[in-house]
């Protein structure tokens, strides 16, 4: 089986001066893209990676980063690429629970960070050495990604290269996606939809641009950078971007993908206006490599509902119910997903794994179906209705967030006792973090205590609200009573 790597590489023999990726610095060709992207795949190989090797990308967003989880794939490894935006400790533990035993960066970041990688570093500019490139098999790991966990460090997804290939080829041939396509890449690095909007424009033929974080982030410096760099294509803008995007003057795109939360309250305010051209809502976890289903958003929707469509190919949906039989077509089950794109499980979690990734009954032998914990029913038509989650996840920004994990990270705190983290709505439809705190006095700030979460965990994961509660409401059972906690307290 050729992979999606393969597909950029016909683009570098066939079309070899045609523009990969464009940056405000410089602009990288096809041909040379795949002539770096190889000649540090043997520098690789040369160190020992091979099949089922993972490598840790440090590297800061540019050209480089991308030619850098390339050469990882070409050598028969597996990237985890590294947000250098997130917290040392938090890299530290994505490097763990990863397994990763080699590092890919620079030496201006090699010495910024001490990471637990036994292995040998690696720099982007490594020189040239012999070596072979072997074909990859479509099982080998291709890529992990991290999930917010329960308790302690976060979960590590592992991700074959038959998920991938299957998903980035889909949505170049049903997004019709082509040479002339100009992604603007929005995602952060280090998060799985990073690797849709970098590798999708560049299987296509076409062009991503990379600027900074920094004018991403701002409307004005955004809508300039897409006039400036003729993008006509968006594929990982979540719903609170959008949204925030709808008193600007933003060109026409000719496609714009919305995901990683519901885009119910967008289409509620009128937003769908906004987006002239298609515009397409994707839905799926981390562990089904992305994105499961997909529905085309018409010119004037239904915002009535949480329309989530159909699955891709390669891709099954199942609504089951409790005793995984499936329920008949407009009742309520809880969606199950199978196919192609379901991950291995989780690194060092075979509980965890065991318990979320099962053999599936509806599948040929041997094939497994994950347990998303959402809920969903499906329409005659057979698109599907998002109905919300079974258990406490919240999608804050486009990022799924265990509260449990930040209430772990609160309760470190020496002046807290106890913490619930909940989740509220503001007036525009856009969720944010709630924190309802224990035993904290009025000397230990807001601001304080969201200094000493930001040691350990990411932006997103920081609550906007902190409420100060006397203790923390329990059941009979002295479990903690979620349903006495109010916005304002229990």
């Amino acid at each position: 089986m050729s992979t999606f790597l393969d597909d950029i590489f016909t683009h570098a023999a066939t079309r070899p001066d045609a523009s990969a990726i464009v940056t405000p610095d410089t602009v990288v060709r096809y041909t040379d893209f795949a002539a770096r992207t190889d000649r540090l795949a043997r520098a690789l190989v040369a160190r020992g990676v091979g099949p089922e090797q993972v490598c840790a990308v440090m590297v800061d967003r540019g050209p480089e980063a991308v030619i850098a989880m390339a050469a990882v794939l070409r050598a028969g490894g597996a990237f985890l690429t590294l947000n250098v935006e997130l917290p040392d400790q938090r890299l530290a533990a994505m490097v763990r629970t990863a397994q990763a035993r080699f590092l890919v960066t620079t030496p201006t970041r090699a010495g910024q960070l001490d990471l637990p990688i036994d292995g040998p570093t690696v720099f982007v500019d490594a020189p040239d050495v012999p070596a072979t490139l072997r074909p990859l098999s479509p099982r080998s790991l291709a890529y992990v990604s991290h999930t917010s966990g329960s308790s302690g460090p976060p979960n590590a997804v592992l991700l074959e290269h038959r998920g991938v290939t299957n998903y980035l080829r889909f949505i170049v041939d049903d997004y019709e996606l082509d040479p002339d396509t100009v992604v603007l890449q929005f995602a952060p690095f280090g998060y799985d939809a990073s690797i849709r909007d970098t590798f999708a424009p560049l299987v296509a033929g076409g062009q991503v641009v990379l600027v900074p974080r920094s004018t991403l982030l701002r409307n004005g410096e955004f809508a300039a950078a897409v006039r400036e760099w003729g993008v006509n294509t968006i594929l990982s803008a979540t719903p609170t971007f959008l949204t925030s995007l709808r008193q600007s003057d933003l060109p026409d795109l000719r496609l714009t993908v919305s995901s990683g939360e519901s885009l119910r309250p967008f289409l509620v305010a009128g937003g769908r206006d906004c987006v002239r051209g298609r515009m397409v809502n994707q839905y799926g976890p981390t562990e089904t490599t992305m994105t499961a289903t997909r529905f085309d958003v018409p010119a004037v929707p239904d915002a009535t509902v949480d329309l989530i469509g159909k699955p891709i190919d390669g891709v099954s949906v199942r609504l089951l119910d409790d005793n995984l039989h499936t329920v008949p077509d407009g009742g309520v089950g809880e969606v199950w997903i199978g196919g192609c794109g379901v991950a291995r499980g989780y690194s060092g979690r075979p509980a965890l794994t065991a318990a979320r990734f099962v053999p599936d009954p509806h599948g040929t032998p041997g094939t497994r179906m994950y347990r998303t914990g959402d809920l969903a029913r499906r329409l005659p038509d057979g698109d599907l209705v998002y109905l919300g989650r079974i258990d406490r996840q919240i999608k804050v920004r486009g990022y799924r967030i265990d509260p449990a994990e930040i209430e772990g990270a609160l309760l470190a705190h020496p002046a807290v006792a106890g913490a619930v983290v909940t989740a509220g709505t503001d007036v525009d439809g856009r969720v944010f973090l709630i924190a309802h705190v224990a035993g904290a006095p009025a000397e230990v700030t807001d601001s304080a205590l969201r200094a000493h979460l930001a040691m350990t965990l990411p932006h997103y994961m920081i609550p906007r609200r902190f409420v100060r509660i006397d203790s923390v409401p329990t059941t009979v059972s002295g479990k903690t009573d979620r349903r006495a906690i109010t916005v304002d307290g229990p």
